[in-house]
């Protein structure tokens, strides 16, 4: 079992950028593949980004590709997302979530993965 907690949200002008992170706990951190989800008010759960449990293999949602990155520092127990070119329709919770898989295919549904985080607030002023 893995517990997560996200950090790193807070309100940024429209350009600007923000790095969010995931701490996971436990000593089996590598053993799971990660994902960032974000929701916006009276949305679903929407896919952002995903990483395979090694680092290997990202996968982006097409509305971030370009602007977010994600990555891993196993040594850590972390994951981050690095938001930049921040645009107001951005503006969402996110959250991080794991799976316990060496599968590199990616994880793109919420019913995918197995831990949540409680989520961080990202809010975009244009």
């Amino acid at each position: 079992q893995v517990q997560l907690v996200e950090s790193g949200g807070g309100l940024v002008q429209a350009g600007g950028s923000l790095r969010l992170s995931c701490a996971a706990s436990g000593r089996t951190f590598s053993m799971y593949a990660m994902g960032w989800f974000r929701q916006a008010p009276g949305k679903e759960r929407e896919f952002v980004a995903a990483i395979s449990w090694s680092g290997g293999s990202t996968y982006y949602a097409d509305s971030v590709k370009g602007r977010f990155t994600i990555s891993r520092d196993n040594a850590v127990n972390t994951v981050y997302l690095h938001l930049n070119s921040l645009k107001p329709e951005d503006t969402a919770v996110y959250y991080c979530a794991a799976e316990r898989t060496y599968a590199t295919a990616p994880r793109r549904r919420p019913d995918e993965y197995d831990y949540w985080g409680q989520g961080t607030q990202v809010t975009v002023s244009s």
